[in-house]
């Protein structure tokens, strides 16, 4: 079987400095379903989780929407807790980086003509 050559997606994001970012997203849409599923499981509404939390509906709009990563892990914490949850995060080693800087500079670069 042979291996499939060309650089990953991952690869690709790292490249064009956008996998940070790409997998902050991702978890909080993630996260965010979660938390909905596990609302709906107990039948709160986002009023209600509001009032549980002591916060403001638009507080709770912020933490379900699965595009904003601004909340932090306070917030993520008391809402889980609100609904009879626990956060667990892992920290992992993340694959050795390529030196982007490089790369782009590469494809950048006129080639070279011979006369």
């Amino acid at each position: 079987m042979t291996k499939p050559t060309g650089s990953s997606f991952d690869s690709f994001l790292e490249e064009e400095g956008l996998l940070e970012e790409v997998q902050a997203v991702a978890m909080k849409r993630v996260l965010a379903w979660q938390l909905e599923q596990a609302m709906k499981a107990k039948g709160l509404t986002k009023q209600r989780m509001a009032k549980h939390l002591n916060t403001s509906r638009s507080q709770v709009d912020r933490l379900l929407d699965p595009e904003y990563t601004g909340i932090g892990l306070n917030a993520v914490s008391r809402a889980a807790h609100a609904l009879g949850k626990r956060i667990e995060f892992q920290l992992v080693d993340a694959p050795p980086r390529r030196n982007s800087t490089k790369l782009r500079a590469r494809r950048t670069m006129p080639s070279k003509r011979t006369a």
